[in-house]
């Protein structure tokens, strides 16, 4: 899992990234029993924003991401949320094996949940290598938050991605895992992987969004090494505030769909 959300990109990650509603924090709760003596592990963690709203359901969690900066984030949201049981590890899918090393001989994983990230990873073998960590009961929940800003079905997202289009001159076909096609390879790997019980929901809703956080939520998705540069930014934002065919707010259906699976 390398990805390119350094430095600004993950500012921008922890300040316009959709958090995830309570309803889908009920379903992972229910489904995997959790209380308050379970460890989970947020793989791709981010800047916490699973991460840190699961703390307050069970013991404690570990928010594992390739990304120093995203790390670092995630650190100083949860000090400010004063969350004291997180731990923070720098790591991608392919360490999992060692944190099973540190994690010890007896399985004590209740949950991992992978939230908007699984499309970085190799799932197949990641699946395979997190079996032996959990407990009896659990197992792994792979959550969209949502289809891209770019990639949504109303007409000022199909005017933006014309736009991102032509600014990057690349086609963005692209699903970031949360297509219905990506959700039926993630549950045939799964069950393939040993996983049973095969669960899925979706909690939808919608939102209104200013200009100002369909920059933002660009910005966190655009690889560091390819954002405009801060003299190149004002530009780049008057493009796209010509190309949407709408006045602010921004109207937008988020559907969160969550895929979990747990051991015998």
């Amino acid at each position: 899992m390398t990805v390119g959300f350094s430095g600004e990109v993950a500012e921008y990650y922890a300040r316009f990234r959709r958090a995830y509603p309570e309803q889908v924090l009920d379903f992972l709760q229910d489904y995997f029993s959790l209380t308050l003596e379970d460890s989970v592990l947020d793989l791709g963690c981010g800047t916490g924003q699973l991460a840190l709203p699961l703390a307050d359901r069970v013991r404690s969690v570990i928010g594992m991401d390739p990304e120093p900066d995203m790390l670092r984030l995630a650190h100083a949201a949860a000090s400010r949320r004063e969350v004291r049981n997180a731990t923070w590890v720098l790591g991608a899918d392919t360490d999992v094996p060692a944190l099973g090393t540190l994690l010890g001989h007896e399985p004590s994983l209740a949950m991992t949940v992978v939230g908007q990230a699984l499309h970085w990873m190799r799932h197949d073998e990641l699946f395979r290598n997190l079996l032996p960590l959990f407990r009896a009961g659990g197992g792994i929940a792979v959550i969209a938050n949502g289809a891209p800003l770019w990639l949504q079905d109303t007409a000022w997202s199909r005017a933006l991605r014309t736009c991102l289009e032509q600014h990057f001159e690349t086609e963005l076909t692209a699903s970031c895992g949360t297509a219905d096609q990506d959700r039926i390879r993630y549950a045939q790997a799964l069950e393939d992987a040993s996983f049973s019980d095969l669960r899925s929901t979706t909690v939808s809703y919608t939102d209104e969004l200013t200009f100002q956080q369909v920059i933002g939520g660009l910005y966190s998705a655009i690889p560091a090494e390819k954002l405009p540069g801060a003299e190149q930014r004002p530009a780049f934002e008057d493009n796209i505030r010509k190309a949407v065919p709408h006045a602010e707010p921004f109207p937008e259906q988020v559907h969160v769909s969550v895929l979990v699976g747990r051991t015998v």
